[in-house]
């Protein structure tokens, strides 16, 4: 209220002003045009003072001269009004509340704050956004980004398992691996598929001069072969194929698998009689990176177990060690002569 009334004299104090400078600059021109005028205040102006219509003041520039002190006459002339009691008792008012203006303000302040720590937690109605809202945002964001980021790891995990695991298929009969073949073994004698029937064999395909794959794969079958006799009494054949007949002659072949083990049978031939072999047990192989006569040999790493009857019973590969080895041979043995013991009992052979 105060402060309102002050804008309102304020803004007023400026137009009394202008209009004092408009008149007192008419009053002024006209006496410099026509010198018996005079820029003095009218004989009205100064009834209204000395009735006492207008409030003395004392003059703003006392000693500048009669010009300046008719100006300020023109300026209470003009601008001022005989003081009413509703006037004068809003000034009082404002007065009093610039007085008081300091506990007021405590006061207010006071009320604010206490205003404040009762709101303090509780969300504002119409409000866009509280607290308590945006924290269930930021956790059920963060629950839906764990949750797909989960989602995400099991879906890789999922297509990683199935690009590297290998899958059982659906039978139908028996896989086509294996088949006649004739060659020469280390003693330089003709041998042929069926020269091995009766005996469980594990064959295995590689060359002699293969830098690191083919010896790890040999020690690996060797002790094998031990550790299931040790196991389980079964006697396994262990046979090695070159797939390098231009250089694995029968002596290099018969010196190369006594390292390795006595007992396993080393067995080699014409590029013809190798390929045959190799293409009835279904064997990859190939030259590389060829610099004369010394090159190597890319081929496929697998062992290939067959049954008395030399019929392919089961392959294992590179990824085995010698117990998984082991373990899987024994394993097949023994369902093999599970079988062949039902059928005898059913058909009382």
């Amino acid at each position: 209220m105060a402060s309102s009334i002050v804008i309102r004299r304020n803004q007023r104090n400026i137009r009394c002003f202008g209009r004092t400078l408009v008149t007192y600059t008419h009053h002024h021109l006209s006496s410099l045009l026509n010198p018996s005028s005079s820029v003095f205040p009218s004989n009205e102006m100064l009834t209204r003072v000395s009735d006492g219509l207008i409030p003395q003041s004392k003059p703003v520039v006392p000693l500048i001269g009669q010009r300046y002190g008719a100006l300020s006459l023109y300026n209470r002339y003009l601008c001022t009004k005989p003081e009413t009691p509703k006037l004068k008792n809003l000034i009082d008012e404002a007065g009093k509340s610039k007085e008081n203006g300091g506990e007021t303000d405590d006061s207010s302040s006071q009320q604010q704050q206490q205003q404040t720590d009762q709101n303090a937690g509780k969300s504002v109605r119409g409000a866009p956004v509280s607290w308590l809202s945006f924290f269930l945002l930021l956790v059920t964001g963060g629950g839906v980004l764990y949750y797909f980021e989960q989602e995400k790891k099991r879906h890789i995990e999922g297509i990683h398992k199935a690009s590297t695991a290998v899958q059982q298929g659906p039978s139908a009969g028996k896989a086509n691996i294996g088949g006649e073949f004739k060659l020469v073994n280390q003693d330089g004698k003709y041998v042929t598929d069926t020269d091995f029937k009766g005996k469980w064999n594990l064959i295995y395909f590689g060359f002699t001069h293969c830098p690191d794959i083919c010896p790890d794969e040999l020690i690996k079958l060797a002790a094998a072969i031990d550790k299931i006799k040790e196991k389980s009494g079964y006697e396994i054949v262990p046979i090695f194929i070159s797939v390098d007949p231009e250089r694995d002659t029968v002596e290099q072949v018969g010196e190369y698998v006594k390292e390795f083990h006595p007992k396993i049978i080393g067995l080699t031939g014409t590029v013809d009689e190798v390929k045959k072999a190799a293409r009835a047990y279904r064997v990859y192989y190939m030259k590389t990176e060829e610099e004369g006569s010394d090159y190597l040999v890319d081929h496929s790493i697998i062992m290939y177990l067959m049954n008395p009857e030399m019929e392919f019973t089961k392959y294992f590969g590179k990824n085995e060690n010698v117990d998984s080895l082991t373990d899987g041979i024994i394993h097949e043995v023994k369902m093999y002569s599970q079988s062949k013991s039902l059928f005898a009992r059913l058909f009382n052979l």
